[in-house]
């Protein structure tokens, strides 16, 4: 087991070789169930507190609100971020050294935040890397939702070549995806929804 994570190494593999394979992977068990229960109470907080902010498209210069994305959000390395953000953003940075091993990508960092998304907000489809920068390489989203009925929408939807593929936002389903290769939507919910969203970054290189 790596040290203070759910998964095993061997876990690491099969992920790494179904992103090689596929493009994106998904499943439970990365983490454990107590870490996330505590970084949903912290979210949770952090939302009452009127702490989050409404989320922007683009970035730099480019960075606006937008009917696009319905979500709030508050960086992991914000100094109001607690013990559980800290303990996750650790986390994350063996995963990518794990990662790297595997795939070599060349992953140099990572960030992630938290998102609430209200009931019926959406992020309509796109990819996570920019047109005037590549450095997002991975993509990975962790859900906190302690409750979810099964029809209680939500869903990550996933565009692949075969056609769409949805994944519940239920507590501790991970997945991991080519944030330039994989088109993907968040669908609208009954009730709020809870995720991070963290992202696996090379050397930054301006693109043109």
């Amino acid at each position: 087991m790596i040290a203070n994570m759910s998964a095993e190494s061997s876990d690491i593999k099969a992920i790494s070789e179904k992103i090689s394979l596929d493009g994106w992977s998904d499943g439970d068990g990365l983490f454990h169930t107590d870490l996330l229960l505590e970084l949903r109470e912290e979210v949770r907080l952090h939302e009452f507190a009127d702490a989050l902010s409404l989320a922007h498209t683009g970035h730099n210069e480019s960075k606006m609100l937008s009917a696009v994305r319905g979500d709030s959000t508050l960086w992991l390395d914000d100094p109001r971020c607690g013990d559980a953000s800290k303990k996750f953003l650790v986390l994350l940075d063996i995963l990518r050294i794990e990662l790297n091993r595997s795939l070599m990508l060349g992953l140099v960092s990572v960030e992630a935040h938290y998102a609430a998304y209200p009931a019926g907000a959406v992020y309509g489809r796109h990819r996570d890397s920019f047109r005037d920068n590549d450095a997002r390489v991975l993509s990975l989203v962790c859900y906190l939702n302690t409750e979810w009925p099964d029809n209680a929408g939500g869903a990550l939807r996933l565009h692949l070549t075969e056609g769409h593929r949805d994944i519940e936002p239920k507590l501790g389903t991970n997945v991991i995806f080519l944030s330039g290769d994989i088109e993907h939507e968040v669908m609208p919910s009954t009730q709020t929804r809870y995720s991070i969203a963290a992202w696996f970054r090379q050397r930054e290189i301006q693109l043109r």
